[in-house]
């Protein structure tokens, strides 16, 4: 038995390579494995936690009762990069750090976007399942080349999104909180303010954290600024996006379409988003890949073991626990 217990509900950590795992045994650790076939609630949490030293959380819900719960905590490790689903306030008031895995899976969701931006473009998803059913009719796309893509936080993998882009000839319009001069040289994009990315984008796409402030800020109101003949992209968090609002957006032809890797509620509780033709929707697979998982439980598991030694945390994302 380890001298640390660390409860893992991130369901991929360590699923195609036993490094992370094994670097956390070695360093003195009882892996408890808690998650199950999705995000886990307040409640199921919180029944698991009480005797863990540390907890490796995918997007399960890590609220102030989870805090309350996890009596030994020290340290929670976010498998991942957003923290939104975490009660950092609760987190710090406890003396417990949160940590996050940056870098780790930008150029994954950087490809998705690009992959769900060709498929919604050609309908690939509805032709395939056409043919599949016997058909042979044909879908009108729409080019990617050439056209104005709108990216909407421009972090790491805004800034992946837009390296692509040169690849396709694309006018490129980006809108962020801090404005970087080096990356319009650099990345060959335009900063605009936000309503005018959704004005002119062909293509849409989000990379911002949900917050309160952000909480559907694609609502009704953005929705009619777009273009009829533009498409949204969406693999940051479902709560940007009212999806009432884009229901009934693509459904008077509003826009075009949309192309969904995040929902509000995972998986989707209400179906009417889902059966429309013109929506893609895929099961939050952004960070799914080898290269992503393998960097993510890595550094996550790095970050539990330097959390546990008491040491300084690089990727700490309430630092001011260290003022306590």
């Amino acid at each position: 038995m380890g001298k640390f217990k660390v409860l893992v509900t991130a369901r991929s950590f360590g699923k195609n390579d036993s490094r992370a795992v094994n670097f956390l045994e070695q360093h003195g650790c009882t892996v408890i494995r808690g998650a199950g076939d999705r995000p886990l609630t307040s409640a199921e949490l919180a029944i698991l936690v009480g005797e863990a030293d540390a907890l490796i959380a995918g997007n399960d819900q890590v609220d102030a009762a989870v805090i309350e719960a996890g009596k030994k905590l020290k340290i929670i490790s976010r498998y991942g990069v957003g923290v939104d689903n975490v009660d950092l306030a609760a987190a710090t008031a406890k003396g417990i750090s949160v940590t996050n895995t940056p870098g780790t899976n930008e150029h994954s969701v950087a490809d998705l976007v690009f992959g769900l931006m060709l498929a919604a473009a050609r309908q690939i998803p509805t032709v395939v399942e056409h043919v599949r059913a016997g058909g042979w009719d044909r879908r009108l796309g729409t080019e990617v080349w050439g056209k104005t893509l709108g990216i909407i936080g421009f972090g790491k993998i805004g800034r992946g999104v837009a390296h692509r882009a040169a690849g396709f000839d694309m006018k490129v319009l980006a809108h962020d909180v801090c404005v970087d001069e080096n990356a319009e040289n650099e990345f060959g994009v335009t900063f605009v303010s936000r309503e005018d990315v959704i004005r002119q984008a062909d293509f849409l796409t989000l990379h911002i954290p949900c917050t309160p402030e952000t909480k559907n800020m694609i609502c009704a109101a953005q929705l009619d600024m777009m273009k009829p003949s533009a498409i949204l992209i969406n693999t940051a968090r479902g709560g940007l996006i009212d999806e009432k609002a884009l229901t009934d957006a693509i459904r008077n032809k509003a826009i075009a379409g949309a192309a969904l890797d995040v929902l509000e509620h995972e998986p989707p509780k209400d179906r009417e988003l889902l059966m429309l033709d013109n929506v893609l929707i895929t099961s939050h697979i952004g960070g799914y890949t080898t290269e992503a998982i393998n960097a993510m439980s890595m550094l996550a598991a790095e970050n539990v073991i330097r959390g546990l030694a008491g040491n300084c945390l690089e990727f700490v994302v309430n630092p001011e626990v260290y003022r306590g």
